[in-house]
C-alpha cells in the first residue's frame, strides 16, 4: 500500500508515518518503480504498536528501545514492565502533587471567601494570595 493508504488504515498522517521512519521506529518502505513507497501489513501494525505504547505512556525513544529489544531476538517484556513500573510511579506522584495543590486551591477559596476584596492593599498585588 501506498504512503497515504497506510495513514488512512492507521489514522495517522503522512508525515508521521516518515517521522517514524526518521526515527528508527518503522523500517524504510520498499520503493516502487515509480518512487513511491510501498508498505505492507507489517508497517501497519508496527505503527498500531507504537499508538497503543504511546497511550500507554511510553515516549518515543522508550518504545524505540522496546523495539530494538526485539530486533536484538530478545522478547522485551521484562523491559516493557520496568517502563510500565517507571509510568505508573509518575503517575501515582502526579496524582499525589495533585491532592497538595487541590488542598491548596481550598485552602485559597476558602481564604477568598472570608476576605473582603476592599481590604485589598495595592502593595500586596492580592491579599488572596499573600498570606
Amino acid at each position: 500500500m501506498k504512503i497515504g493508504e497506510l495513514a488512512t488504515t492507521c489514522a495517522v498522517a503522512t508525515q508521521t508515518i516518515r517521522y517514524y521512519e526518521r526515527r528508527g521506529l518503522l523500517p524504510p518502505a520498499e520503493r516502487a518503480a515509480n518512487g513511491y513507497r510501498s508498505y505492507d501489513d507489517a508497517a501497519a501494525d508496527r505503527i498500531r504498536f507504537i499508538q497503543r505504547a504511546q497511550a500507554a505512556g511510553l515516549t518515543l525513544a522508550e518504545i524505540a528501545g522496546v523495539i530494538q529489544v526485539r530486533s536484538d531476538g530478545t522478547a522485551p517484556c521484562h523491559h516493557v514492565d520496568g517502563l510500565l513500573n517507571d509510568k505508573l510511579a509518575d503517575v501515582d506522584a502526579r496524582i499525589n502533587e495533585l491532592h497538595q495543590l487541590r488542598g491548596e486551591l481550598i485552602a485559597l477559596l476558602d481564604r477568598s471567601a472570608r476576605l473582603d476584596p476592599s481590604d485589598c492593599r495595592a502593595d500586596e498585588i492580592c491579599h488572596i494570595l499573600n498570606r
